[in-house]
């Protein structure tokens, strides 16, 4: 058999782990595996900025419900890599990150001033699970494998290999690898249910509930549940609640679900529940970490998880059940199903009224404004325009709360935003990933034109690739949340607040997009409808009311969410 190359070896063990996409900026130490892509059936994009590709894997990552894997290139391009791997850090999302390194006769012991050489192990050793250095081409399946088992279990995230120019290009006899392994005969996929002791008290209590609850985190759609999740809810006649990355889990318009920024129904929901299902969350800093006055400490609570470093860790828990989270709930709904019910819903009339009250909010609140289209109307707009099962991206700051509050997500795994980190320009290439992923769908941006500016160079990354993308830019020129929070503070007058007025439609037009202008509510609906029927990508630059901007509803909610004082 003839030799193969290191870049030919990496193909092969990521074909056995059914990589079917590398994201990554064109180096020259690629060489070695682009010349064979073809042969193993995987398909290489070229983003035009190295951030940008570890968003658009992050988001393919999460409609797919795998690890992606995404390329830097020697030095720098590997610098710019980080900034987009943070995100999948933060977010907890398993991506596999490799990148070039220069020669290991230059690289150890280090000889000064070398070109395009940075210590990439310690660059990434914060922001990524498990990090490795290749440096003998026979280990690269054992590292490969390694990668792969960290980045999924249990606490997913990403994890970096870089591989020297040297060993990428370098040749291996065939007859010399004997550990190509696939997936299923190194790594457990999927654990037990937990502990049936466990099972069985959660039931008890959940059974014997006057007023029981579940609340959904991120780990339910990792697991694929969300049908597990509500049939038991549903059994159980409990009220809903999810966090921010888990939106759709539970469909918004269900008459027992809590919308996270429905503040007092939401809390006077949980300060009546006896006992609260958590599973697949933390608890984290938007979740109010579990405790008063978003979660009341009367309330027994369940945890499931698959990582024993999330039970209790911001809220004690009554029961723990360490396992799968959808065999957990399978067996949990068996448990509760064999006590006894179906359960009649608890009287929603109270919780109705307060959600009445701020839907009345919202409804004042998207009237307000002269000088352009409220943001409130705009997002409506969007969201009406499009089916149930369209995926949803947000972006930007003032912008994404009005995207929280107008535009319902309907279904499982069709909605991306940077919930955790509040990472700003990560929506263009979200919503491009997104669209390799799940090309049958419909992909819908809604941005602010401070957030677009980050990426906005990826429209020629969609345009080349014949993605059918629509994207809203809410224009108001500024960095809008900075003005809200410039006010607040009275700093007295704007300070760099301001951008230059920028045609955005006429740049999407440059990359070869449909570019239009919406100026009012009518044309919106027209651009729209449009947009829907064409095979083009399409920008629609909406002038939004800057005043009304400067308010959007949920802004002093989310305020005191992340900036309460410590107790």
């Amino acid at each position: 058999m003839a030799p193969i190359t290191g870049g030919e070896l990496l193909l092969k063990t990521l074909q056995l782990e059914h990589v079917d996409v590398i994201f990554g900026v064109l180096d020259g130490s690629y060489n070695a595996w682009l010349a064979r892509l073809d042969a193993y059936g995987i398909r290489y994009i070229c983003p035009r900025h190295e951030a940008a590709a570890a968003h658009m894997a992050e988001a393919y990552a999460r409609m797919r419900g795998r690890p992606a894997v995404v390329f830097g290139g020697i030095g720098p391009g590997a610098a710019n890599m980080l900034s987009g791997v943070v995100s999948a850090w933060v977010e907890g999302v398993p991506l596999i990150v490799l990148s070039g390194q220069r020669r290991r006769n230059i690289i150890y012991p280090p000889r000064g001033d070398n070109f395009q050489t940075a210590p990439l192990l310690d660059l990434y050793k914060p922001v990524t699970k498990w990090q490795a250095g290749l440096r003998d081409l026979r280990r690269l399946p054992e590292l490969m494998r390694k990668a792969f088992r960290m980045a999924r279990a249990p606490r997913q995230g990403p994890v970096y290999i870089e591989i020297p120019e040297d060993l990428m290009r370098g040749t291996i006899e065939a007859e010399a690898i004997t550990d190509l392994w696939p997936p299923e005969w190194y790594r457990v996929s999927h654990w037990g249910p937990g502990q049936p002791q466990a099972l069985r008290q959660a039931a008890r209590m959940l059974m014997e509930a006057n007023r029981p609850t579940l609340h959904a985190g991120a780990g339910v759609l990792w697991a694929e549940a969300w049908e597990d999740f509500l049939a038991l809810g549903e059994y159980l006649g409990a009220t809903y609640t999810t966090s921010l990355t888990a939106r759709g889990v539970v469909p918004e318009n269900h008459p027992r679900y809590f919308h996270p920024l429905n503040r007092d129904a939401l809390e006077r929901m949980r300060e009546e529940a006896d006992v609260a299902l958590v599973v697949g969350s933390r608890l984290g800093e938007l979740d109010g970490w579990g405790r008063p006055p978003m979660w009341s400490m009367d309330t027994a609570t369940i945890q499931i998880d698959a990582d024993p470093e999330a039970i209790g860790l911001n809220r004690p828990v009554e029961v723990a059940i360490v396992g799968d989270v959808r065999a957990a709930l399978q067996a949990l709904l068996a448990e509760v199903q064999a006590l006894g019910g179906p359960k009649s819903p608890p009287d929603m009339s109270a919780y109705d009224a307060l959600t009445a009250s701020w839907q009345e909010e919202l409804a004042q609140a998207k009237t307000f404004g002269g000088s352009g289209v409220n943001p409130g109307a705009m997002v409506e707009a969007v969201r009406r325009a499009f089916p149930p099962e369209a995926i949803l991206v947000q972006d930007g700051g003032n912008t994404s709360l009005w995207f929280a509050s107008y535009a319902p997500i309907l279904r499982p795994k069709t909605y991306l935003y940077s919930a955790h980190f509040g990472f700003l320009g990560t929506g263009l290439p979200y919503a491009i990933g997104a669209k390799f992923a799940r090309p049958g769908q419909e992909v819908v941006l809604v941005t602010g034109d401070g957030a677009f500016g980050f990426h906005m160079q990826e429209l020629e990354t969609a345009k080349r690739h014949h993605l059918k993308i629509t994207v809203v830019v809410a224009s108001d020129a500024g960095w809008g949340m900075e003005r809200s929070s410039q006010l607040l503070a009275q700093v007295g007058k704007w300070v760099e607040t301001e951008h230059a007025p920028t045609d955005y439609a006429a740049l999407a037009r440059a990359f070869g997009w449909v570019g239009v202008h919406a100026a009012s509510l009518d044309e919106l609906h027209q651009a729209l409808a449009h947009a829907k029927a064409s095979d083009q990508p399409t920008l629609i630059q909406v002038p939004i009311d800057p005043q009304a901007n400067l308010a959007p509803p949920g802004a002093l909610t989310f305020a005191s969410m992340v900036y309460r004082a410590e107790e």
